[in-house]
């Protein structure tokens, strides 16, 4: 054939380039890509003409079209090529010869298949391109068309990046699922995604698949992946049906983007995103969330960068969320006949047509059904009668979304699984009991073989039995077999996870009989209960929980007196409070309270245990009043019936000091905490973490009645202590040393405050991840450390960074985003837009009078931040009022001789100077000098700062040498604690009065 080619070769500098069309199969796009790339960079002009067969065009028409083309006609044979319509090898012997083998010149073919191909296709010529590497490859394309091979420069070879090889794997792949050979049509959207990906500014990338359930969302996004894939370098598929199984998955990038980071993967999540972010050291990547159905669990997480985002979801909101969406509707009746014919060989064009009507084109339900019917010897007639008469009274309707067809349909489809491997079926409804999508069916083989029925442990030790179910569901498109591991070793991964899909997952689970639903879901929950890491504060077992946690509802674990199973339930509420998942673990203990009040009783041990985790979650959201009551009523009962020095009730009268903390009784707080301490330490001794939790929270009345000393004392025996008994890196020694710093900063000594924040933060990423409730307070806690100490370009970009993933975090309204958003209005007031001040005071203001009591040292504290700047934009009469209401209220909270009381008089003695009363403004400020030297000494910045304030308000009173002598004494103190380049020195230096600002502190 090599006489008949006709040469195509880059023509002369001025001259038109010779063209060659290159035909090929959508399934086959990577290798056009890559084809035309080469040409292209050895100045050939490509065009790129995707091959359709509409099975009512005849094909002997569509060749003759194609051969209207420009230049010549390069084909990619394929199976894929020669399937579509689908065609018939006879049609395709038939057309060849008529067409093309009377013009051999026009046309020329690379093979991309060893599968079987039309015999005629010989008259094409064809090279192969199989199982060699990228140069021979390009050798030989490049020898079909008669064009030489020469190795391109190093200018030309790099002038433009092309799309990879496609035998070879982006450089970075993992947990993308098998291609799915049966893939058909859906083309535009193919093309659609693709185009508006391309089109994307930076950091805009993301589109949104979405459509019902069954429509083939994860298997159109997978296409994607294996169609352009070529074109990137990293490949991620992310199972994002929940934020924590996502940031998880997503972190486990970290080492294979070669990040060197620690094994927590708070740590390496951040180093991702961050990694994606900038680029490097991959620009070009594609990150695919699959089953991301509730935009608000994770949006925030979505990557941004260079690369792109695919996001499959059955909620259209991701639209308000930076993606683009594209509605996935189900199969056009074309594309359902196309499927069928391929997945059911035997049936034909009418069949297949009939069939897809009865099933609604639903893709997912045409896999199902086709496949085995073309296993069945019942008739596609007979099939529909089924569907239309019914065959099971039990079936019922599961959703609106699912065609009614559907229950039908299934109910065949799972007698016809019973007859041939009904180890099938148990095993499909164990996988029932756990939640929809990516199912851990290896902690069912992890299990001890004694603790399984005697019907599921032959499934179960048997690995040839369990394969062989496994392959039979396989078969039927019932489940996929999944890992999230890169490698694609079908030996290593095989049941090792499986995914459901949400449709067949509720009608089986509906469809049990009772019997084996008692004995599977009771399976189930002891395979959750033994693969419980036991240790929830232990940030490197917070992945096995992320794991767990979406199945303990599915499971119904809160049915059961099983004790280890309950053990589960503690842990994961306790692992949700450390990790932050304050939303998720409200809504398991509150269902866990109503659940075992009812199986357990009112005063069972364990109400008193739940009812410990519960108040924890609730304090952590700010529900003090709920929290109190829980442990009153535990701590009350307890006493009541095992007396003061049991174990249990000092648990709760601990949980109930915090909740007098949060209620603003302090003294009560303090007076109980130390009770419970000296219990703590008379049972269990001083090393025990139970006394220091005890000891710590002592250090935290302490603080909060403005003992900042005695605080700092004891906040530092904690922090030695728990380094000693538990490590350096463990949550709780964290929190101490955060608070030992924040004692400092309290106290004025911003310097070495902030030398032990810097060191602290850093060692919160790597622990517990950016986004974590602690992590943020650390690092709220260092951007105060910089702005007191005088560096406030530092800290004016960590407050608005920590308030908005604040926000995004916890919520609005949380009691540590309430702190953050207090001291970034605080901040914009003095140094940005003082309107963004204005109105986040007012929301702050608003949200502390809902949450708490009128008569909150809180509320009071926040109405004088606001005065300051009502007094800042002109609006003095207002700002007084205010100001004078914040010091009553504080003054009856917490007495004049607290440091926040203190500050309120601060500000209302400027106040009361600015309305013309500055006969009260020097009574009250000479009278907070006083009261601020005896409380926190005379070089407290707050004393000093009362001091600057008092000679302002006896030079108001003319009182001139007593105003200077004032001045001088306050600063030459000032310049020696803070140095004379300090902002409140130059401040103090230039007659700017001092104000202070309120700033609320966790309880």
């Amino acid at each position: 054939m090599s006489g008949a080619r006709t040469s195509v070769r880059p023509t002369e500098r001025g001259a038109a380039r010779e063209t060659v069309t290159i035909s090929f199969a959508g399934f086959n796009r990577a290798w056009a890509a890559w084809i035309g790339g080469c040409l292209e960079r050895r100045g050939v002009r490509v065009v790129y003409l995707r091959w359709d067969s509409p099975a009512e065009v005849p094909l002997v028409e569509l060749l003759r079209d194609l051969q209207l083309a420009e230049g010549r006609i390069l084909i990619l044979v394929s199976e894929w090529y020669f399937q579509l319509g689908p065609r018939t090898h006879e049609e395709w012997n038939a057309a060849l010869r008529e067409v093309v083998a009377p013009d051999p010149s026009r046309f020329a073919a690379v093979s991309v298949t060893t599968a079987s191909i039309p015999q005629a296709s010989a008259v094409l010529a064809p090279t192969s391109l199989t199982n060699i590497g990228a140069d021979e490859a390009e050798r030989r394309l490049l020898d079909r068309l008669d064009l030489p091979y020469e190795p391109l420069d190093d200018g030309e070879a790099g002038s433009r990046r092309g799309p990879r090889f496609p035998a070879a794997m982006p450089e970075v792949w993992g947990g993308v699922p098998r291609r799915n050979t049966r893939f058909t049509g859906r083309e535009p959207l193919l093309n659609n995604a693709y185009n508006l990906l391309q089109s994307a500014e930076p950091g805009a990338g993301v589109i949104t698949l979405h459509g019902m359930s069954g429509v083939g969302k994860t298997q159109l996004a997978a296409e994607y992946v294996y169609r352009f894939g070529s074109e990137y370098d990293v490949v991620w598929w992310v199972n994002a049906e929940g934020r924590v199984t996502y940031r998880r998955l997503l972190a486990e990038l970290a080492p294979k983007l070669g990040l060197q980071t620690g094994q927590e993967y708070g740590e390496r999540l951040r180093a991702v995103r961050d990694s994606l972010r900038r680029g490097e050291p991959y620009s070009r990547w594609l990150l695919i969330l699959d089953g991301a159905d509730e935009p608000e669990q994770i949006w925030d997480l979505v990557p941004t960068g260079p690369g792109h985002v695919v996001i499959t979801s059955r909620n259209p909101e991701w639209g308000e969320h930076n993606s683009q969406l594209l509605e996935v509707p189900v199969y056009d009746r074309d594309e359902s006949v196309a499927f069928i014919r391929r997945r059911a060989p035997r049936l034909n064009d009418s069949e297949a047509d009939q069939l897809a009507e009865a099933l609604e084109d639903l893709p997912l339900l045409l896999d199902q059904t086709a496949g085995w019917l073309n296993d069945s010897n019942l008739s596609v007639r007979e099939y529909i009668d089924l569907l239309e008469g019914g065959i099971d009274s039990d079936v019922v309707k599961v959703s609106a979304d699912f065609p009614v067809a559907f229950q039908t349909a299934w109910s065949i489809l799972l007698n016809k699984l019973r007859e041939t491997v009904p180890e099938s079926v148990d095993l499909l409804r164990l996988c029932t009991f756990f939640a929809p999508g990516f199912i851990p069916v290896r902690l069912l083989r992890e299990m001890p073989g004694d603790e399984l029925p005697e019907q599921l442990a032959g499934l179960v030790n048997d690995p040839l039995l369990w394969n062989k179910a496994i392959n039979q569901l396989r078969q039927y498109s019932v489940v996929r077999l999944e890992s999230h591991e890169a490698s694609l070793d079908e030996a290593n991964s095989a049941g090792d996870s499986l995914y459901l899909h949400r449709m067949v997952h509720q009608i089986v689970r509906k469809d049990m009989p009772e019997e084996d639903r008692e004995e599977f879901i009771d399976v189930v929950r002891r395979a959750l209960a033994a693969a419980d890491p036991r240790r929830p504060t232990d940030t490197r077992m917070w992945p096995a929980y992320a794991e767990i946690v979406p199945h303990l509802k599915y499971a119904d674990v809160l049915q059961t007196k099983v004790p280890e199973v309950q053990r589960l339930v503690f842990n994961c509420l306790r692992y949700m409070y450390f990790s932050g998942e304050y939303s998720a673990g409200i809504k398991l203990g509150g269902r866990a309270l109503q659940a075992w009040r009812a199986l357990l009783g009112e005063t069972h041990p364990r109400i008193w245990d739940l009812s410990y985790h519960y108040s924890n979650l609730l304090r952590a959201v700010g529900d003090y009043a709920a929290s109190e009551a829980l442990n009153r009523a535990a701590s009350d009962h307890l006493r009541a019936e095992r007396g003061p020095q049991d174990l249990e009730y000092l648990r709760a009268a601990n949980g109930l000091g915090a909740d007098f903390r949060g209620l603003a009784q302090y003294d009560e707080a303090l007076e109980l905490s130390q009770w419970v301490l000296g219990a703590y330490r008379d049972l269990l001794g001083e090393q025990d973490s139970r006394t220091l939790n005890a000891l710590n929270n002592v250090a935290v009345s302490l603080r909060l009645l403005g003992r900042y000393e005695d605080a700092l004392e004891t906040d530092r025996r904690t922090w030695e202590a728990r380094r000693g008994l538990l490590r350096a890196r463990h949550p709780w020694t964290l929190r101490s040393e955060c608070s030992f710093a924040l004692d400092l900063r309290l106290l004025g000594r911003y310097g070495e405050a902030e030398s032990i924040q810097v060191r602290n933060v850093e060692e919160h990423r790597l622990v517990m991840s950016d986004d974590n409730p602690q992590t943020l307070y650390a690092q709220h806690n260092l951007a105060l450390c910089q702005y007191r100490g005088g560096n406030r370009e530092a800290a004016g970009l960590l407050f608005g960074s920590i308030l908005e993933r604040g926000e995004r975090v916890l919520g609005e309204s949380d009691p540590a985003t309430l702190i953050f958003a207090t001291a970034q209005s605080c901040f914009t007031r003095e140094n940005g837009d003082i309107d963004q001040a204005r109105a986040l005071s007012e929301a702050i203001v608003a949200r502390y009078e809902a949450m708490l009591a009128d008569d909150h040292p809180f509320v009071a504290g926040a109405r004088s931040n606001q005065a300051l700047i009502l007094r800042n934009v002109g609006e003095r009469e207002h700002a007084h009022m205010l100001v004078e209401q914040g010091l009553a209220g504080m003054t009856q909270a917490v007495g004049e001789r607290h440091p926040w009381t203190l500050g309120c008089a601060l500000n209302a003695s400027a106040l009361r100077n600015l309305v013309g009363d500055a006969e009260a403004a020097e009574a009250l400020s000479r009278n907070t000098v006083v009261l601020a030297m005896e409380t926190l000494g005379r070089t407290h910045p707050l004393t000093l700062s009362a001091r600057i304030a008092h000679a302002a308000d006896l030079r108001g009173l003319s009182e001139r040498r007593d105003a200077e002598k004032a001045e001088q004494e306050a600063l030459s103190d000032l310049e020696s604690t803070l140095g004379k380049q300090h902002p409140h020195t130059i401040s103090a230096r230039s007659r700017v009065r001092p104000y202070w600002d309120f700033e609320p502190l966790l309880i």
